[in-house]
């Protein structure tokens, strides 16, 4: 493989693939994983080469270095730069790839300019599509860090000029990021409370993916959400395969609490991420509760249907 100046830890599901479509785009890219299975799993990928430790990842690359990280946020990404750091120069670049929490981003971006090391925080969104459709980018960094990045920002959205922003000052791509997830919190649990409404009506014996596939066009509510909902309904419009139990990865609790910090309504994504909370069981407690304290002033039965 060619010399590269950019090297890549962490090749899951987000980091392989933009890897790959890097490497598509004629941007040879050097990749560090743990895991010997996610390097297996780029292996002789025309423009992908791997190592198997983080110091010959530095060593492999041109100075000076831009170093992509998509690593979970929190404790694996704080390693990973603890790591990182003493084999760096000034000069070299770091980029956190990951859903970090842009408190953390501010920390990081201040300790490691005394070190003379840039740092740019990017918000990637797109999930396991944007190998194809390319991912939607929110960075926040200085000009000139963001200036020496632009090639591979560009590379990796859906085209050179649409789907990724330089929104400001360092912290700031992770703070957009942030308040994109919560929207799409909200957005996720409005379509869910819609289509189990219709879900739940049998005097008209609906058909979920015909409407689902209707709406794609023409209406208001369209959009790739939709798009995604109408490709799983066809396969399987009862979800029977499916249980109930929605996760929250963070984001949503720190927009929430940047609201609440703010003075700033979020009702909508308040009812979203409590519905993710009642999804794994933490509301169970509570409705137990309430069902005992119907059963005890009105001598309802508990376990049962409306009475």
């Amino acid at each position: 493989m060619a010399s590269t100046t950019f090297g890549l830890i962490g090749l899951g599901r987000m980091g392989a693939n933009m890897a790959r479509r890097l490497a598509q785009a004629g941007h040879p890219v050097l990749a560090y994983d743990p895991a010997e299975a996610a390097r297996a799993s780029v292996a002789g990928e025309r423009g992908l080469s791997t190592v198997a430790a983080l110091p010959k990842l530095v060593e492999g690359l041109t100075a000076p270095r831009i170093v992509w990280i998509m690593v979970p946020a929190g404790a694996p990404t704080e390693q990973t730069i603890e790591s990182l750091v003493p084999l760096l120069a000034a000069g070299d670049l770091i980029v956190d790839g990951g859903n970090a929490d842009f408190r953390d981003s501010l920390r990081r971006a201040q300790a490691l300019k005394a070190r003379r090391i840039e740092f740019v925080d990017a918000g990637v969104s797109g999930g396991i599509w944007g190998l194809s459709a390319g991912y939607g980018l929110m960075v926040g960094g200085s000009q000139a860090a963001v200036q020496r990045l632009t090639p591979y920002l560009k590379a990796l959205a859906p085209a050179p000029d649409q789907g990724w922003v330089h929104c400001g000052a360092a912290g700031s791509g992770h703070y957009v990021k942030m308040v994109h997830n919560g929207i799409e919190y909200g957005l996720m649990q409005a379509y869910a409370e819609g289509f189990a409404l219709m879900h739940a009506q049998p005097e008209f014996k609906l058909d979920l993916a015909a409407i689902a596939e209707a709406w794609r066009s023409g209406t208001v509510i369209r959009s790739w959400l939709l798009d995604l909902v109408a490709g799983a309904l066809k396969g399987d419009a009862e979800l029977t395969q499916v249980p109930p139990y929605v996760a929250d990865s963070g984001e949503g609790r720190w927009t929430l609490r940047e609201g609440l910090n703010q003075g700033t309504p979020t009702p909508v994504l308040a009812a979203a991420l409590m519905a993710r909370f009642a999804s794994q069981g933490k509301g169970d407690y509570a409705a137990r509760f309430l069902a005992q304290l119907r059963h005890v002033f009105g001598g309802h039965p508990t376990g049962s249907g409306p009475r």
